[in-house]
Parts: C-alpha cells; sequence; structure tokens
C-alpha cells in the first residue's frame, strides 16, 4: 500500500488571508514586546481591565421609513437590552434633499429613515432621554445639520449639552474614496468638518465628532490591510486639518473614533485591530500630541454587510457570530451585529433580536470578555499583526508622498486600489479559489423566504404632507434670515454650526440648508 504524506493530504498548497498574507503551516516561539493594557501603543487595548470592568456598547444599526416606525424599532430595541442607538438615514437625507425633492422619490424611508426637519428628530427620539442614551448616526455629507437637530432636540428636553454624547460618522474623505454620498468638493466638505471638531468642543465635549470609517471601504471591497491604511491615513489627513484649524491635538484627538469592518478571516480580523491601535498611537505621537489619552484609537465594529449571502441566509447568524467574537477578541468598544437576512431586506424584529443576543452570549456566556487581549502571546497572530502592520505602512507611505488623503483621493489611487482588490476577490470566487459556502459549494434547493420587511413607497407622501405642515406652521421671515445667515458664513471664516442650529430650531428643513451650501460650494462630480 502506498504510504500518504502529509503533503498528499493537504487541502492546498498555499494559505493565505484575505489580504494575500501567506499563512504559515506552524508558527515558532518569537520575541513579544511585553506591553500592558492600556498603555502606549495600546496594542493590548485601551483600557486596562477592558471587558472585565464594562462590556463594550451593543449597538444595533435601525432606521427606516418613517421616524415614527423607527421610534418604536428604538424602543423595542432599547426593551432588550441594546445600550446605545445607532441610526440609519434614508439616501435622500444623507445627499442632502428633502423627501418632497424630484430625486427623492423612489428613496424615501427605504435605506433608513426620513429626515426632513426637526419635527423628525423629536418624533425619532420620542420618550428617549438624550442624556441617558448614547447615539451613533452615520451620516456625512449633512452631518452638521443632522448633528445640530440632535442639539436642538436635547436643548428641548432641557438636557446639559455638556453631558450628551454619542458619535456622528461625518468622514467626507471615505465617501469620496468607496462610497459616494458627497454633495460638495473636498475643500468645502474638510472645512464643515473642522467646524463641527472647533463647535463640539467647545459646546458638546463629550460628542465624538468623527467616526473614521474603514467599513465602508471594506465594504466596496478593499482588503483587511487597505481598509487598515485608508482609514488611517485619512485619519491623519483629518488631525492635520484640525491642527491647522488651531486646534489643540491633545484635546481634540480624544474626540476621535474610528469605525471597522468585522470579516470572516478570524485571526486576520483580531490582527489588524491590534495592529490598528498601534499604528493610530504612533501617527498621533508624530503629530505632536504629548498626552497618551490623546493616542488611542476607540473604535466602533459592524460584521460585514458585504459577506452576508441571500442563499441560505440562516448561515449568515454563524458569519456573524464568527466576525462579532473577531471584534471582541480585538478589543472593540462597540459592536453592530447584522441580522441573517439584511442581504435579502431590511432587518425583520427577529432577525434583529438574533443579532443583539449573539452578542448577549458572547458578552455573558462565552468567556471571551473574561480576560483581556485573549490572544496576546499567540505566535500566529502576534505574527499577523506585525505583518498587517508593515504592509499598511507601505500603502501610508505612497498616501503620504502623493500629499495625503485628499491628494490621493483627487488622483482616484484609492479607488482603483480598491477597485482591484474588488475585482480580484470576485474573480477568486467564481474560479472556486474563494469557498462561499451556499454561494458556490454546499448548495442546495430553497424556498424563498417568507416575512421579509418591506418599505411601502406611501412614506413619501407622508412625509411631504409632513414637510408643508411644518412650512406651514413656521415663522418663513425667521427661516429666510436663518439661511441668509448661513450663506453669509459659509462665505467667510466664521464657524457654521451655530448658525445652522438657529436654521435647525426654525425648522428649516435639511434641504433648504443644504441647498444653500450647495449655492456656494458646489457640487462635486468626482474622477
Amino acid at each position: 500500500m502506498k504510504k500518504t504524506t502529509t503533503e498528499e493530504t493537504e487541502r492546498q498548497e498555499k494559505f493565505l488571508t484575505d489580504s494575500g498574507i501567506e499563512i504559515q503551516r506552524t508558527y515558532e516561539k518569537r520575541d513579544i514586546a511585553e506591553e500592558k493594557p492600556g498603555e502606549y501603543p495600546f496594542t493590548r487595548g485601551v483600557q486596562p481591565t477592558m471587558y472585565r470592568g464594562k462590556l463594550w456598547t451593543m449597538r444595533q444599526y435601525a432606521g427606516f421609513s418613517t421616524a415614527e416606525e423607527s421610534n418604536k424599532r428604538y424602543h423595542y430595541l432599547l426593551n432588550n437590552g441594546t445600550t446605545g442607538l445607532s441610526v440609519a438615514f434614508d439616501l435622500p437625507t444623507q445627499i442632502g434633499y428633502d423627501s418632497d425633492h424630484a430625486f427623492a422619490e423612489g428613496e424615501v424611508g427605504k435605506s433608513g429613515v426620513a429626515i426632513d426637519s426637526l419635527r423628525d428628530i423629536e418624533i425619532l427620539f420620542d420618550g428617549i432621554s438624550l442624556e441617558n442614551v448614547t447615539t451613533s448616526m452615520t451620516i456625512n455629507s449633512t452631518s452638521a445639520i443632522l448633528l445640530s437637530m440632535y442639539v436642538a432636540l436635547a436643548k428641548k428636553q432641557g438636557a446639559d449639552l455638556k453631558k450628551i454624547s454619542g458619535t456622528i460618522q461625518n468622514d467626507i474623505l471615505k465617501e469620496y474614496a468607496a462610497r459616494g454620498t458627497y454633495i460638495y468638493p473636498p475643500k468645502p466638505s474638510m472645512r464643515i468638518i473642522t467646524d463641527i471638531f472647533a463647535y463640539c468642543s467647545t459646546d458638546v465635549p463629550k460628542w465624538n465628532t468623527i467616526s473614521i470609517s474603514g467599513y465602508h471601504i471594506r465594504e466596496a471591497g478593499s482588503t483587511a490591510v487597505q481598509e487598515l491604511a485608508f482609514t488611517l491615513a485619512n485619519g491623519k489627513a483629518y488631525l492635520k486639518a484640525a491642527i491647522e484649524k488651531g486646534l489643540d491635538i491633545d484635546v481634540f484627538a480624544r474626540r476621535l473614533s474610528f469605525f471597522f469592518n468585522a470579516h470572516n478571516n478570524f485571526f486576520e480580523e483580531i490582527a489588524k485591530f491590534r495592529a490598528a491601535r498601534r499604528m493610530w498611537a504612533t501617527i498621533v505621537k508624530e503629530l505632536g500630541a504629548k498626552d497618551s489619552r490623546s493616542m488611542m484609537l476607540r473604535f466602533h465594529t459592524q460584521t460585514g454587510g458585504s459577506t452576508l449571502t441571500a442563499q441560505q441566509p440562516q448561515n449568515n447568524i454563524v458569519r456573524v457570530t464568527l466576525q462579532a467574537m473577531a471584534a471582541v477578541m480585538g478589543g472593540t468598544q462597540s459592536l453592530h451585529t447584522n441580522g441573517f437576512d439584511e442581504a435579502l431586506a431590511l432587518p425583520t424584529e427577529e432577525a434583529a433580536r438574533i443579532a443583539l443576543r449573539t452578542q448577549q452570549i458572547i458578552g455573558y456566556e462565552s468567556g471571551a470578555a473574561d480576560t483581556v487581549d485573549p490572544m496576546a502571546g499567540s505566535w500566529m497572530v502576534e505574527s499577523l499583526t506585525d505583518e498587517i502592520e508593515a504592509k499598511a505602512w507601505e500603502y501610508i507611505r505612497r498616501i503620504d508622498a502623493m500629499g495625503g488623503s485628499v491628494a490621493a483621493i483627487e488622483q482616484g489611487y484609492m479607488q482603483d486600489e480598491i477597485a482591484a482588490s474588488s475585482y480580484a476577490y470576485q474573480r477568486a470566487i467564481e474560479r472556486n479559489e474563494k469557498i462561499i459556502v451556499g454561494v458556490n459549494k454546499f448548495n442546495v434547493e430553497e424556498k424563498p423566504m417568507d416575512n421579509l420587511f418591506t418599505v411601502d413607497d406611501s412614506i413619501r407622501a407622508m412625509q411631504m404632507e409632513k414637510i408643508r405642515q411644518v412650512k406651514a406652521e413656521r415663522d418663513q421671515a425667521q427661516v429666510t434670515q436663518a439661511l441668509q445667515a448661513i450663506d453669509a458664513a459659509a462665505r467667510s471664516e466664521e464657524n457654521l454650526m451655530p448658525r445652522i442650529l438657529t436654521a435647525v430650531e426654525a425648522y428649516a428643513t435639511l434641504g433648504e440648508i443644504a441647498d444653500v451650501l450647495r449655492n456656494v460650494y458646489g457640487e462635486y462630480k468626482g474622477n
């Protein structure tokens, strides 16, 4: 009988991570930096005790249809143990159009909640004390307007603005690179962002003024290494813009947070998160920070939407669990887990509950949260952390040589790199070099899923009527004056935020405010 060799029983000759890093058969003992959690450069975590002291914030991304319907879902999630809200906005809201605009037709309430004026925000958070909940808002081009609406509601509730906390995504650079919901050209967009930084540093000091997002870069098809490199390069650009604005890096940098994706390559994802902390600490220190607290990278994680499959959707529960566990073992500060049916429609309440329970089981039953950085000292994970970091620095050096992220985006560099990676990944699936269970292997005959969540097109008519009522009841002279003040501020060096807040409180609509800025700055058409 022929003897079977080890080589002959292997599935394949070479194993690679999704970033193309070769996985060795075994890893040997190696020198490991003796770092303590909660200390520079924070490879092992930003807090000495991590989840032993407090679990990560368990968020569920929600927002659909009208503010009334989304408010019901928020109360449902809060009653089921969610500890922070995460708001999704529909496409017209994201790109600065009211629901009655011709460009909004067919999109109102579809990808998130429709917000046209302060009236919608009042309804969205009805019965929810803004002092007692942290809110993350996934909004970029119109972030100054949505934040102003949130602040206006907090004031109406009698909240102490020094106490309200949450995050606006406010990351316009990744919109140009990967997602596309931009309005204005890069330079005025960066001006609006730094105005938000300056305003919040004095008026809303606990608010995280930007969530620098690798999530959408990864969703567009990047590798884990590209996600890390492009995200930190963008973060570096925001830091430099704030410094040029005259802000103190040791004050401002503490209000930055990051937003990463978690995909299925378990150990690569853990290593990516560990490398991110170490790299960011280095970047902030090199830009002049003296306080180690300024160098902490705090991040939110969402499980990978692009990894969800319409085929055998229940398999997505397993995928989400793996991704969530990687985020926890990588030291995330907050986490959103996707619903298993999101490749087909907005998540049903059942899917949202299972997604939340996944986090709770990891937090309370798995033991993964009982020690700090449980993968520290793993020769494999430590090696991957170093390799991912080295490859990410190569990208950042190239971007720096181009003049930074804005220049790299204007030259199409990031876009081209992401597109090439996305193409290569899809080709690997088509060639069966990359196995996706239920898609190109282990297929079964399936019946269509029942009870999918859908949004009725009649939502637009409801929103249009609400806009009509708001305009009929407000003081139009006050609105006109407030919009003119925004125009004047946009043409000068004056901070835009107080002017936008005044307009919001007068019930100017989101579209009206965005149009004033469109008139001053123009619209960006891309490459």
